[in-house]
């Protein structure tokens, strides 16, 4: 008798826009079983899952290739990271290690930024809510600061002017690029006025020196146009802002939104065609930068310095998620579904990223349309509405990957705790980056009145 193959049972799978490409055929999945060889599954055993996982080497490869683009392409730039996408401790400071300054936006951030030992002069402070106390110790402490509003313009001279200094400012400019929405709620509009209004204010001010101009034009932002258009118009207002008071700008401050290796929901092509290269970003700004400074450079004015605030893709692809599948489904519509030990308490880029999402072992079977749910008692909790999986078993794990910008920041312990947080070094070890919350973690920070001490109180029914 010759060798039998056991029975699978036969699936029809009903046709939904989205699952094929246009030639009819479903992207290869692959399996992932390590980070950077670090057998993940050997990692789960020790962590448990769910699991972040933050590539040290992946990390340092992302920022210095971002740097070498700008910096082959402009005399003097620097880098600031964005502390909002992610603040871990070993994430910031391996980013300070390969020379990139903070950039912070809260009070919180600004002190993070000390704790982890960034001098005051190597922060860049920005963010609508600056209380009078931050703004103090910014100002004797270095930072550079970028001007929201003219109450905080006010507040600024204020101080400066009880510390008897003369305080160098930036000012955060919006305006309309004609490729992205204008982030009109933050920093002086440019086209009302607004802009010129603060420069002449601060040229008029004995005690506040304009020194450099901000802008940060959104988030993702696939359209390289976007960063020339903003350059060119960052540059002429240097121009005018110049001429109007006397002052010298130093640096030109583009802010962030630079897209990752992500696939954005409701795009129809692969984030590998549509998400430029660094190299694409940065011949965009720097030839529209040359172009606009030539006069500039014709009458011996030294080009301003080029700031970057890139977060997003700096980080996103150095950390993977790991989860396991604690149950599964048939839902009324035929499809298939996989519920998760991680939801969008930890993965909140869920709602606008369809992240990757691989085995960690190759898997038997034929791939059904699968919708991948959390473990929250919520129904928007959704990982992926539509993917093609094979039948995934209790226990099954997997990694979602390119997770490193914002979920760090903006996940919650709703209804469940946050896990471990470990990070593979470039010589193979694994460090304990975060530890996994505990009720303790919580509670100790509670304070129950004395006459709540008791849950059940005696004499009350049972």
């Amino acid at each position: 008798m010759g060798h039998l193959h056991p029975w699978i049972k036969p699936v029809l799978t009903a046709h939904r826009a989205g699952v094929m490409n246009k030639f009819g055929a479903v992207r290869a999945q692959f399996h992932q079983p390590d980070v950077d060889g670090v057998d993940i599954t050997g990692l789960i055993e020790k962590f448990g899952s769910p699991l972040y996982i933050l590539s040290e080497k992946t990390l340092r490869q992302t920022v210095r290739r971002l740097k070498r683009a700008f910096a082959t392409r402009w005399p003097r730039v620097r880098h600031g990271w964005s502390y909002k996408t992610n603040y871990l401790g070993a994430v910031c400071t391996t980013l300070h290690q390969e020379g990139s300054w903070a950039e912070v936006v809260s009070a919180y951030e600004y002190q993070k930024a000390r704790a982890l030992g960034v001098p005051g002069s190597r922060i860049i402070f920005n963010g609508p809510l600056k209380g009078v106390e931050i703004l103090e110790q910014a100002i004797n402490e270095g930072a550079t600061l970028h001007i929201d509003h003219f109450d905080e313009l006010y507040a600024i001279e204020q101080i400066a002017q009880r510390l008897d200094k003369q305080v160098p400012v930036g000012l955060r400019l919006t305006f309309d690029t004609g490729y992205t929405d204008a982030w009109s709620r933050f920093g002086f509009h440019l086209e009302s006025g607004a802009a010129m209004d603060a420069v002449q204010r601060i040229g008029a001010s004995r005690h506040l020196k304009l020194t450099g101009l901000h802008s940060h034009i959104g988030t993702f932002v696939l359209d390289v146009r976007a960063y020339a258009a903003q350059a060119k118009i960052m540059a002429g207002f240097m121009e005018q802002a110049e001429q109007a008071i006397g002052c010298r700008i130093e640096y030109l401050d583009i802010g962030g939104g630079f897209a990752s290796k992500n696939a954005l929901q409701g795009l129809y092509l692969p984030p590998e065609q549509v998400v430029p290269s660094f190299e694409q970003y940065a011949e965009a700004i720097t030839g529209a930068l040359l172009e606009a400074t030539r006069e500039r450079a014709g009458k011996g004015k030294p080009l301003p310095e080029l700031v970057l605030e890139t977060g997003r893709a700096v980080v996103d692809e150095a950390e993977v998620l790991i989860t396991s599948v604690v149950g599964g489904k048939r839902l009324p519509d035929g499809r298939r579904a996989a519920i998760l030990d991680a939801g969008v308490n930890l993965l909140f880029t869920a709602f606008w990223y369809n992240h990757e999402v691989r085995p960690v072992r190759p898997l038997d079977g034929i791939a059904e349309d699968t919708v991948l749910y959390g473990p929250l008692c919520m129904n928007i909790d959704v990982l992926r509405s539509s993917i093609m999986l094979p039948p995934l078993n209790v226990g099954e794990a997997l990694v979602i990957r390119n997770v490193g910008a914002y979920n760090n920041t903006q996940w919650m312990q709703f209804i469940q705790l946050r896990p471990a947080i470990v990070m593979v070094r470039e010589d193979g070890s694994v460090d304990l980056i975060r530890d996994a919350e505990q009720v303790e973690t919580l509670s100790n920070m509670e304070h129950l009145p004395a006459n709540l001490q008791q849950p059940f109180p005696k004499g009350l029914p049972q």
